[in-house]
């Protein structure tokens, strides 16, 4: 099993779950292990493409290709690209 904890209000809003036990077989990435649970997690994958979730696997900052092993803590936080690239306007 996977523990994926998801942080930050708009994460949370779209999973509705805070924490979520994700059972794995082999191999896999953080990118494979949301594919495969698609009415679970399906719905964050459009905020990991806008690279707009910060991903940690076992309190060190990975990626969406990250590898992922049973007994694995997965955290996604939301952040706003705007204060990296300036593509975005902050929200008032």
């Amino acid at each position: 099993m996977v523990s994926v904890q998801i942080f930050g209000q708009t994460l949370r809003s779209v999973v509705e779950e805070s924490e979520l036990e994700i059972p794995v077989t082999g191999p896999t990435t953080v990118k494979q292990l949301i594919e495969a649970n698609p009415e679970q997690l399906g719905v964050l994958l459009p905020y990991i493409k806008n690279r707009e979730a910060l991903i940690t696997i076992n309190k060190k900052i990975g990626s969406e290709d990250s590898p992922v092993h049973d007994g694995d803590v997965v955290k996604l936080s939301f952040q706003s690209r705007a204060s990296y690239d300036g593509t975005r306007d902050i929200p008032t």
